[in-house]
């Protein structure tokens, strides 16, 4: 079949079935193009549960598709890709949490919504690269606080809030590798340009960047935001290569320059429109997280979602 017969039947299905098709900014193009909503980690959670669909295909890796399955939990949600993980997600586990938790009994948890629903269980509230820092300002000075698994996110929120965070020693494989001096490299090059870069990128904390006047923090969706509002030009754009896309179909006489052609995300390319086809198809690749879990992991979400 080609892309334009799988995307028809894509489309049948979904009316057929009441479905609808989430997709993050990372997935490839064509995946991009079919989905429903579009958007980050946020705004996918968001999306999830104001969804009236019976079921959710869920375009991006696991961890993301759980945080579907928690808060719509009388929806079938599907997971095209069944393998797609996530090197920040999986660099903590519940039970690292719960050790921290008896030794820090008044600690607080803070987790980045890059886990998995058994971290989540154990954390006292999420947060999203869109709203870290209102989250961890929002919270009690006289408590010790863990910030999981980013690491880059959490020094971050630390040189901007003045908040000392006790951190997990996590990262993206992807954005771990965007430096200060791909960043420098490219403000040289490209002087005219507005840097938009990830807080999850290993330069996020660097003084050097941090004062360059052209160059901005935020969350995928804020990257988009800035771009589509700003009278610039010229943009660097500091995260996954794909993202492009969607900066290009809405700003087409823009110009938009990956900080560096290898920043990639290999799980999220495992999303494919065949793959689509056949969840929907079989209703395969569902993604269940047990009651137990899901109650305690929908807590922290919440709570997050209050202070979007």
């Amino acid at each position: 079949m080609t892309n334009t017969e799988i995307t028809d039947r894509i489309q049948q299905l979904k009316k057929e079935k009441n479905a609808v098709i989430l997709a993050h900014y990372y997935t490839r193009p064509e995946v991009q193009d079919i989905a429903d909503y579009l958007g980050d980690s946020l705004g996918l959670s968001q999306e999830a549960g104001k969804t009236d669909a019976d079921i959710i295909v869920f375009c991006g890796v696991h961890f993301m598709a759980e945080t579907a399955a928690i808060i719509s939990p009388d929806k079938k949600v599907l997971i095209p890709a069944q393998y797609a993980g996530c090197s920040l997600a999986e660099s903590i586990t519940g039970y690292d949490l719960k050790k921290w938790k008896e030794a820090n009994p008044d600690g607080i948890v803070v987790s980045y919504v890059n886990t998995t629903a058994e971290v989540k269980a154990w954390t006292d509230i999420c947060c999203t690269s869109a709203n870290a820092l209102k989250v961890v300002q929002s919270l009690p000075h006289d408590r010790k606080i863990l910030f999981v698994p980013d690491k880059n996110l959490g020094s971050w929120i630390m040189k901007k809030t003045g908040r000392h965070l006790e951190l997990w020693e996590g990262d993206c494989c992807v954005h771990a590798r965007i430096s200060a001096e791909m960043i420098l490299e490219k403000s040289h090059e490209y002087p005219e340009a507005d840097i938009l870069i990830h807080p999850e990128s290993d330069c996020s904390h660097d003084e050097r960047i941090l004062n360059l006047p052209q160059a901005y923090m935020y969350s995928t969706a804020g990257m988009i935001k800035h771009a589509n509002q700003s009278s610039k030009k010229q943009f660097i754009i500091a995260t996954e290569i794909e993202t492009l896309h969607k900066l290009k179909k809405d700003n087409p006489k823009k110009e938009f320059i990956p900080i560096h052609p290898q920043t990639i995300c290999g799980q999220m390319k495992k999303v494919t429109l065949q793959g689509i086809l056949e969840a929907l198809e079989k209703e395969q690749y569902v993604v269940r997280v047990s009651e137990e879990i899901r109650k305690r992991a929908l807590k922290p979400i919440e709570r997050m979602l209050t202070i979007c």
